[in-house]
């Protein structure tokens, strides 16, 4: 089998029985499904009922989410206990439950409703200047050694659990993945005819950001965009646990055929025509006091101390990495900032694993976990250790608010991303941020409906 490329490659396969546009291909197979979307007039406002993706969001922004609308989101993909729950400390099984049961109550009581027709849907972001457009479909399913869809971080094992056990019980997904791709134009045509047409919905999110969705239909549209992806392969931007999931609960149910299983719900961007923007994620160690983590460094480092605000000195982050090498900013939270740079080459050598690319070796992500999380500070990779945050200005606050210590990390390009992936390497897990990311709650697929 020709592995296929992310700009071109064989001609795949096609013909075959199944929902329309869905033909075997050898490279993306995206099927339109009947999304299960919010009724306008059974909810106040749309964007009341959506959410940032689950990993995303923090227990203060949680609690907003659940205050704005009874129906948010929210109480699907970061459940609470059975309300009749007594125990301390309830276990996971109770969340899900709960979530599975609100599911079935929302759809009962008309909140949420099925599409009469099976669709691909058109989705459209603007928000500070950037507009992003892409097809949000059900995925088919594979493995990495199908070289089709490109991890590019680790995963840890309890996310991937916890997201398998929600997935499991609601036997829906909550939340497309956000993968990249590079076409051949065929289905950016289908994406430009639909926006002409009446969406199906418009809404403006409290962060700015207004969203447009179309439901694409029509037999010979749904053939172009298959034709046109059919040796194109994509990198997973953002959603590399609910992959792991994917995968696992499709293993779960292999013996089944023709199963709901096989496909997942994704959002496919052409990233050649809406280039999405890369973030760093940053980490707060929690038990370890600023003090003692510069103390640790000793003499394989430049240590300087740089001025705030947080804006200055990240800026003084991005003038160091333009020189080249590694550096991170460390600060506990109180306007104080360190530029931690030029580590010592025999350290990198004697830390860093040695059987991956030399690009691989000599990531920011890398080094902070090789070298200085494993090696140096000696802190486990745990969520009591650990925190992982998308926002420079949140590590801060949290590394003031538990006496620990904030990594801020520059961001690493696409391009290096999806090298490394196409290559078959993973990043070390929350080694990037892709954006913008798409609102959860503006469309469900449940595999009760196929």
């Amino acid at each position: 089998m020709t592995t296929p490329s992310a700009d071109s490659g064989a001609q795949a396969p096609s013909g075959g029985p199944g929902d329309p546009g869905h033909v075997a291909t050898a490279g993306l197979s995206l099927s339109p499904f009947r999304g299960l979307r919010y009724r306008p007039d059974r909810v106040g406002n749309l964007a009341a009922v959506t959410s940032p993706p689950y990993d995303v969001v923090d227990p203060n922004r949680r609690l907003d989410l659940e205050t704005a609308d009874p129906h948010n989101i929210v109480r699907l993909i970061l459940p609470r206990p059975e309300p009749d729950d007594s125990g301390d400390r309830p276990d996971r099984d109770t969340r899900y439950r709960h979530a599975a049961r609100l599911l079935t109550d929302w759809q009962r009581e008309g909140v949420l409703a099925a599409d009469r027709e099976a669709a691909l849907y058109v989705y459209e972001q603007r928000t500070d200047g950037l507009l992003q457009r892409g097809l949000i479909g059900s995925l088919a399913v594979s493995g990495p050694e199908a070289g089709v869809v490109l991890p590019h971080e680790d995963v840890m094992p309890r996310p991937v659990a916890d997201r398998v056990g929600l997935m499991r019980t609601t036997k829906a997904n909550l939340e497309p993945l956000l993968l990249t791709y590079r076409g051949h134009g065929g289905a950016a045509q289908v994406i430009e005819r639909a926006v002409t047409g009446e969406p199906l919905l418009t809404t403006t999110t409290t962060d700015g950001t207004h969203h447009r969705l179309w439901a694409v239909t029509d037999p010979a549209e749904l053939a172009q965009v298959t034709r046109d992806l059919a040796t194109c392969r994509a990198l997973i931007a953002d959603g590399h646990h609910r992959w792991a999931m994917y995968l696992r609960l499709q293993r779960e149910h292999r013996h089944l055929p023709r199963s709901p299983w096989d496909r997942g719900m994704v959002l496919l961007v052409d990233t050649a025509r809406y280039p999405l923007r890369v973030r760093a994620i940053h980490r707060v160690l929690y038990r370890l006091p600023i003090a003692e983590a510069l103390a640790a460094l000793g003499e394989h480092w430049q240590v300087k101390e740089v001025p705030g605000p947080l804006d200055h000195a990240l800026q003084a982050l991005a003038d160091a990495k333009r020189q080249g090498g590694n550096a991170f900013l460390l600060t506990a939270g109180d306007s104080a900032f360190r530029l931690v740079s030029e580590p010592d080459e025999a350290l990198l050598a004697a830390t860093v694993p040695a059987d991956k690319p030399e690009e691989w070796r000599h990531l920011d992500a890398t080094v902070l976990h090789a070298t200085l999380l494993d090696h140096i500070w000696r802190v486990p990779d745990s969520p009591d250790h650990i925190g992982y945050l998308h926002a420079a200005a949140a590590a801060e606050r949290e590394a003031a608010r538990t006496g620990g210590t904030a990594v801020l990390l520059h961001p690493v390009d696409e391009s290096v991303v999806r090298r490394l992936a196409e290559q078959g390497v993973t990043m070390p897990r929350k080694s990037t941020s892709f954006g913008p990311k798409p609102a959860t709650g503006l469309v469900l697929r449940s595999l009760e409906l196929g």
